[in-house]
């Protein structure tokens, strides 16, 4: 499933971001302000189980998510699954394929998105014109490396609980940053396959270790998900002192 194309209606503009005002973002100068404006083409709203952007194609477009959950993630031949990581609103999507020509992963929707869409041919002018943006990229690709070397640990060093803890106190504090439960209880959409093809486990190992955190009343498992109850017990079964509260930038 491939997503409609974007409205150039811009329904947020830039000056009324709903991100810009979270604690979590640093403010844009007037100057950034206007060329982010301008450097964004309109919106895209696309569902569930929809793919954003595909490993091996080339993409005329970058991405951020306004809202939504969605995952990175790379296929085998046969079929089998890695997830890489897990996008939430005010990540930004598809600047490798901008670096490199190609993507390198794959993304799709975990839940009903919309993302700001920019032109790439654009990205440069961002480089030259704009220094204090362009380390803003390098920030936010810093970032995803960091994650990555997170995930890396997990997958190479944790047990099995401590990874699956690992990954929901992850999760649950990304998505708390950017006020993605609003008002109602911290559920996380995905499912325990979602869980095994992060941790590289299988599916049973995989029933198995939630059932542990279930039984330590650290989360709940629902059909639409998982909700965490206790995030101080996730964290230190997962020895993660957690994500801090660094503020970031938004493009």
């Amino acid at each position: 499933m491939t997503p409609a194309p974007a409205s150039s209606a811009k329904k947020y503009p830039c000056e009324k971001c709903p991100l810009r005002p979270l604690g979590v973002f640093r403010d844009f100068t007037s100057a950034e302000l206007g060329f982010i404006s301008r450097f964004k083409t309109g919106e895209l709203t696309i569902d569930r189980g929809a793919t954003v952007l595909v490993e091996g194609n080339h993409s005329a477009h970058l991405y951020t998510a306004l809202s939504g959950w969605g995952f990175r993630y790379k296929l085998l031949p046969d079929g089998r699954r890695q997830i890489l990581n897990y996008v939430v609103p005010g990540d930004l999507i598809g600047l490798q394929g901008s670096l490199t020509g190609e993507m390198q992963h794959s993304v799709e929707a975990l839940s009903p998105m919309m993302l700001c869409v920019f032109e790439r041919e654009q990205l440069f002018s961002l480089y030259r014109n704009h220094p204090g943006l362009a380390y803003d990229l390098t920030w936010l690709a810093a970032r995803e490396e960091q994650m990555l070397d997170e995930n890396l640990l997990s997958v190479g060093r944790r047990s099995a609980l401590e990874r699956a803890a690992y990954l929901i106190a992850f999760l649950h504090q990304r998505a708390r940053s950017v006020q993605l439960y609003g008002k109602g209880k911290a559920e996380i959409p995905i499912t325990q396959q979602h869980v095994a093809d992060t941790l590289g486990l299988s599916i049973v190992h995989t029933n198995k270790t939630l059932r542990k955190l279930i039984d330590r009343k650290a989360i709940r498992w629902l059909d639409r998900g998982c909700e965490v109850l206790d995030e101080e017990t996730l964290c230190g079964i997962a020895r993660w002192e957690g994500l801090g509260d660094q503020r970031r930038p938004l493009m």
